[in-house]
């Protein structure tokens, strides 16, 4: 009895010590923190903020009604979002196969005879019997599969959340590409009218000899607007490229978007982007590589029971109109018990081979989440620098924009006056025009870091 229960200890202890049944705990050499390089002061990281800007619901994020209606028309018929919908079905049969392994197997196994000895009268027999099976679940053998099923389910559904996300600013980003390119349009647009009028006025003028204009004056005007005119075309392509490729995000056939102005845009200015771990729930694509880790986790415990041995019950139970020796019951109910015990003792190698296999996957999967994690912290810290470079441009550009403003009007006066040559006139409105331009794609660039700030905090979960 002694003997027994030490061995009954030692059995144990072995057992703990080798995880089977431990539940996935994330590493403590896994780093959480300072995943920012912005900072709020030299030391410290990013304040640490119990709520983060990609906590709120995408429609408070992008507020426009035309856009909103595309992002639900996206979620709704993306074949991404189909396809990662469907992959989570995928998922549930395995884990729902994994639970129904803890409950018997039942096989009903009907038989009937019919013989004849020597021209004799036929001799019908027949049996039911019901077989039952059932594994007990002392090694975690049933345990550690019905675990990694339940993670792979798990980042199956990250992964169908990261590509919603992938979705929403995608959809975003499109949206706002064609106000930037409307409204490029129409400043280019309008730029070439005023150079078609002015080299019109300007062959006039040398028509008339006035203000000394010359055949070159009149050439370069007209140089400037063949430029500007050249331009329309390209735009117009992107325009269009940008719109089939929106058309095709959103599951339809290539056509026209219907959609708002570039100045109507009023997207958040303040951000809060929460502290290091929170990135961990939020970020789909983070969330996704720990549950890999956790599945890889419970199959090195599975290819550990895999050593211990394995205990099935079976048993039949029906009836049978041929009672031969081998049945007791002489009411003809036919009815057998079984266990068993199966102890690996040698396998050539297989469970060494695959247990060593499970670990490197694990190491390999650990490795991988904590890239990913830092990849995450990366993306949110350029999308903050990239929004605070865009604002200190965009107040810069405001004071270009004036300032080439002003001076081509005040060339535009002195020309008139005779003081000024039209070259200048010419150069100062080519200066306007660029600094239009740019402005446009800088308000574009502030809104480009703002859904890239959403997107990099895990934005859009769950709505």
């Amino acid at each position: 009895m002694k003997k027994q229960i030490i061995t009954l200890m030692c059995a144990t202890a072995l057992l703990s010590s080798c995880h089977i049944y431990k539940s996935y705990d994330r590493p403590d050499d896994i780093s959480t923190s300072a995943l920012y390089r912005d900072t709020a002061s030299v030391n410290d990281t990013l304040a640490a903020d119990t709520a983060n800007f990609g906590n709120l619901p995408w429609r408070e994020v992008f507020t426009d009604p035309q856009l909103q209606a595309l992002i639900e028309k996206g979620l709704e018929n993306n074949s991404d979002i189909r396809t990662a919908a469907l992959k989570v079905k995928e998922a549930e049969a395995p884990l729902l196969i994994a639970k129904m392994a803890y409950a018997p197997s039942l096989t009903l196994s009907p038989q009937g005879t019919v013989s004849s000895f020597d021209k004799s009268a036929a001799t019908k027999t027949y049996s039911l019997p019901v077989q039952a099976g059932w594994q007990i679940d002392l090694f975690g053998q049933l345990l550690n599969p019905k675990r990694y099923a339940k993670a792979t389910l798990d980042q199956t559904k990250a992964y169908q959340q990261a590509v919603r996300t992938q979705i929403i600013a995608s959809i975003a980003n499109m949206y706002y590409t064609l106000l930037m390119l409307d409204r490029q349009l129409e400043i280019s647009t309008s730029t070439a009218e005023i150079l078609k009028k002015n080299t019109e006025t300007m062959q006039a003028m040398k028509d008339a000899a006035l203000y000394n204009i010359t055949g070159a004056g009149v050439e370069q005007s007209r140089a400037a607007y063949a430029q500007v005119l050249a331009s329309l075309p390209e735009i117009r392509r992107s325009i269009r490229e940008t719109e089939n490729a929106l058309s095709i995000l959103l599951g339809e056939t290539p056509q026209n978007i219907q959609r708002g102005v570039l100045e109507a845009q009023q997207l958040p200015s303040e951000f809060s982007v929460g502290i290091p771990l929170q990135l961990l729930s939020n970020r789909p694509d983070v969330k996704a590589a720990e549950m890999s880790l956790a599945a890889a986790y419970y199959n090195t415990n599975t290819a550990r029971s895999a050593f211990y041995p394995k205990i099935t019950l079976s048993g039949s139970a029906g009836w049978t109109n041929s009672a031969g020796s081998a049945i007791i019951n002489p009411a003809k109910f036919l009815a057998s018990a079984i266990g068993s015990l199966t102890q690996p003792l040698f396998q050539n190698g297989v469970n060494i081979a695959k247990l060593k296999v499970a670990k490197a996957q694990q190491e390999e999967a650990k490795i991988q989440f904590q890239q990913t994690l830092l990849s995450a912290g990366g993306e949110v810290s350029n999308a903050l620098y990239q929004y605070q470079a865009a604002t200190e441009t965009a107040a810069s550009r405001t004071v270009q924009v004036n300032s080439s403003k002003n001076a081509a009007d005040y060339t535009k006066e002195l020309f008139n006056l005779g003081t000024s040559t039209y070259l200048e006139v010419l150069s100062a409105e080519q200066s306007y025009l660029s600094a239009q331009i740019s402005e446009v794609s800088d308000t574009y660039n502030r809104m480009q870091a703002v859904v890239s700030l959403y997107q990099a905090l895990g934005g859009g979960r769950g709505e």
